[in-house]
């Protein structure tokens, strides 16, 4: 495509308006609504209703965080190209036929494992890459788009309105795959890619084309060399350790996310409809704590301008209670008030995360204004090797426990407790972590300013 030519950059607005923000942020909710189908509900109906190894979907959900190791390499490819939209839109497309697929795989392991799996490996694997393509140019397009002292607070309402866009997601579905039935749960699936796919194709049409970068890069240079982008990156010793931070916290997310439903389903002997609803108490509380962060950042964030690394550390530490809380809850099923739980750890989970994610787009913005692509596919391939590893983690350690032990309940308590001491190492390592500008903090408390 043609640069832009000199009348119409000034005809594009420097920076992405409050509407733009909210548009993107029905981009991430699009997202959000596929990936909670394939790593929630179909991991709970390969494990229970078609009776597979929890190590199963645990690998296929990790087989799909392995593919977006390569973030990085895309995030490269859209800061050399110059635009994001063409990878937002295709990742999508791929997202929502991929997801498809994999939940018509519930059709054909039945009657043929072998098979059944194999179609499962290609679905999850172009599960990845749609993930990937089009969740690391929307991150970017945003570092790049949005002026720095909006950062936090459009980190903020996009991440709000993804959570927003699961919980939706998980209440709709659950009640429509009501009687459940497998051919139920593939029409569901695609339907929902569809109407998905739809919304964020039309909202972020135009988008990128009507703004301009809010700051010009200081050099071309990284931008044609991966290598060269790459290292400064890595140089960076705030991107270096948040790299880690996000590493290590999403570690600790990722290992109870396969292991949720199954468990809400044998120990509390909830259906797959009420386990996907639990899922969304999970994203409502999480909704809740993100919410909870703007409205505290905007009275507390001038007196205080420690405020966004607090938040981060106050959220790590009780998701940590709240995993401990699951671990007795395993102990003395059903006689636990598992939704409570299950919305206060939603609520520790929202704390940590959009003030880490305030942070992160302030660190994306504070390169050389080349290499937001490729800073996001950093922090992407962290989270995404933490998700596998901790996917797989988490399923593993259950099915060796439950074959040493014969002891669900306690195999359930064993990995929430090791989840727990992650979160409180996440928190240690946040103690560290110092955003480029002094008022990073301060930023945050402007979450939805006057306009």
């Amino acid at each position: 495509m043609a640069p832009a030519s000199p009348a119409s950059r000034a005809a594009a607005s420097a920076g992405l308006g409050w509407l733009s923000i909210l548009r993107l942020g029905l981009v991430q909710a699009a997202l959000g609504s596929i990936v909670v189908l394939t790593t929630s509900t179909l991991n709970r109906v390969m494990v229970v209703e078609l009776a597979l190894a929890a190590v199963i979907p645990g690998l296929l959900v990790g087989l799909h965080y392995g593919v977006q190791i390569s973030r990085p390499l895309w995030g490269h490819g859209s800061d050399r190209g110059g635009r994001r939209t063409p990878w937002i839109i295709g990742g999508n497309l791929v997202l929502s036929l991929s997801g498809t697929a994999a939940a018509a795989t519930t059709l054909v392991f039945p009657d043929s494992f072998a098979l059944g799996l194999a179609l499962a490996v290609a679905s999850y694997v172009f599960i990845g890459l749609g993930i990937g393509a089009a969740g690391t140019s929307l991150l970017a397009l945003m570092a790049s788009r949005t002026a720095p002292e909006r950062r936090p607070a459009a980190a903020t309402i996009v991440w709000m309105m993804m959570i927003a866009g699961i919980v939706f997601t998980a209440i709709v579905t659950g009640r429509l795959l009501e009687p459940f039935s497998f051919t139920r749960l593939v029409l569901v699936t695609g339907c929902t890619g569809l109407v998905t796919f739809l919304v964020a194709s039309l909202a972020v049409a135009g988008l990128e084309a009507a703004t301009v970068p809010v700051a010009s890069p200081v050099s071309a240079a990284p931008r044609a060399d991966f290598r060269l982008s790459l290292a400064a990156t890595w140089a960076d010793r705030e991107a270096r350790l948040f790299t880690v931070f996000v590493f290590v916290s999403m570690l600790a997310y990722a290992t109870q996310d396969l292991i949720l439903e199954p468990f809400g389903g044998l120990l509390f002997g909830l259906s797959p409809g009420e386990t996907t609803q639990l899922s969304g108490t999970q994203h409502g509380g999480i909704f809740v704590g993100m919410a909870l962060v703007g409205v505290l950042g905007s009275l507390f964030a001038r007196r205080k301008p420690l405020i966004l690394r607090f938040f981060i550390i106050a959220g790590c530490i009780g998701s940590a209670a709240g995993l401990g809380g699951l671990a007795l809850a395993a102990l003395v099923a059903p006689a636990w008030p598992l939704e409570l739980n299950i919305f206060l750890l939603g609520l520790a989970n929202g704390t940590f995360a959009v003030a880490a994610i305030g942070a992160m787009m302030m660190l994306a913005g504070g390169g050389d204004g080349a290499s937001e692509g490729i800073r996001m596919g950093v922090w992407g391939a962290a989270q995404a090797l933490s998700f596998g590893l901790g996917g797989f983690f988490g399923a593993v350690a259950l099915d060796v426990s439950r074959t040493l032990t014969g002891d669900t309940a306690v195999s359930f308590a064993a990995v929430f407790a090791f989840e727990a001491a992650l979160f409180l190492l996440a928190a240690a390592i946040a103690v560290r972590i110092v955003t480029p500008e002094r008022d990073a903090a301060e930023d945050l408390g402007h979450a939805l300013p006057a306009e």
